[in-house]
């Protein structure tokens, strides 16, 4: 019976670490995705709004006398 209950919590302790090693890897990966996506909204609205290039100037430059 005191072996069984030794490796019981043994177990909830392995469980409990994996869950928080996998949630630290997760909460690591949290700012490279709201970067990712602060990347992917600005292309979006560049796509949606291009930029319009300067209107060339019907005249020509005056002369230098």
């Amino acid at each position: 019976m005191d072996g069984t209950a030794i490796l019981f919590i043994l177990a909830i302790a392995g469980v409990a670490s994996i869950c928080l090693f996998a949630l630290k890897g997760l909460l690591d990966q949290v700012p490279d995705v709201i970067d990712s996506a602060g990347k992917a909204r600005d292309a979006w609205h560049r796509f949606k709004r291009p930029e319009v290039p300067p209107r060339a100037d019907d005249q020509e430059p005056p002369m230098a006398a």
